[in-house]
């Protein structure tokens, strides 16, 4: 009952925040910044994923999927590409916090909106075939009746090469990407002595850099126990033992958390976020 229940609160919170955060984007016209192009994107793939929630706490519930094949093939794909869109888009938010900072002059060109919708674009194309194997193989099982990926055989093998795939490249890869762009602009800073906080438009840019970085820190923090668990278990085979799935399905409902904490993140860490919430609730 309880795992439901907080697919549930995850839901309502994570919609109403990303909804939140998707219209002031599109209503404001100073929040139409860069950054805020890919903010809107992670925004727009977290109510996505949001959507399906009730169908996943439905199938925690009753111990079965009641909705049919393409309800279940739909969910799973949208779960798919919402993992895949939101650590695409902080890796491409990474990247342009390191030209912002690195090569200021010369990324001017290329730190557009319209640069950054195209981008955009791109990230949800290669998110959706990156998740072909979940479109292809995700439908609900005969034997569990259950909504899950269901592999040929050998099933072991399938199973296996998948979490390989969707580890490296839905999380390991891309923060491995990440982290060489922040020690890059580690590297920039300390070697020129630049003193970021010297005048307005490095104030700004080191405002949006720090918010960069506590998104993808929380983003690590939600996902990596989902991840890690998986390679675990493709090592050494963990007991069905109810603190074990237990544990996992904890695992789970933190990953799913991270939807719904960026839109406080953003409340918190960006001033234009903070008075465009504001003006919207009237507060």
């Amino acid at each position: 009952v309880l795992i439901p229940i907080c697919y549930l609160l995850v839901c309502a919170v994570g919609l109403s925040g990303n909804t939140l955060v998707i219209y002031v984007v599109l209503r404001y016209a100073k929040m139409k910044t860069v950054t805020n192009i890919y903010i809107l994107n992670l925004a727009v793939a977290d109510v996505l994923f949001m959507l399906g929630l009730p169908f996943l706490a439905t199938q925690n519930a009753i111990s079965y999927w009641p909705f049919g094949s393409f309800l279940c093939r739909l969910v799973m794909t949208v779960d798919g590409i919402n993992q895949f869109t939101s650590i695409f888009c902080l890796t491409v938010m990474s990247m342009d916090r390191y030209l912002a900072v690195v090569h200021p002059i010369k990324s001017t060109k290329w730190r557009r909106p319209r640069v950054a919708k195209l981008i955009s674009v791109t990230v949800w194309t290669f998110s959706f075939l990156v998740v072909l194997p979940v479109i292809i193989f995700s439908d609900v099982q005969e034997d569990f009746h259950t909504c899950n990926m269901n592999w040929p055989e050998p099933v072991t093998i399938w199973s296996a090469a998948f979490i390989i795939y969707t580890s490296v490249l839905g999380f390991f890869g891309p923060l491995l990407v990440i982290c060489l762009c922040y020690l890059l602009i580690v590297i920039k800073v300390k070697s020129s002595g630049i003193r970021v906080g010297s005048t307005r438009r490095r104030r700004s840019e080191r405002k949006v850099t720090r918010m960069v970085v506590i998104i993808v820190v929380v983003f690590v923090f939600c996902w990596l126990p989902f991840y890690m668990m998986n390679i675990v278990n493709l090592i050494f085979i963990l007991p069905e033992d109810p603190v074990s799935v237990g544990v996992y399905f904890f695992m789970v409902v933190l990953s799913y958390a991270n939807s719904c904490a960026n839109p406080i993140l953003y409340g918190f860490l960006s001033d234009n976020f903070k008075q465009s919430f504001q003006k919207v609730l009237c507060l």
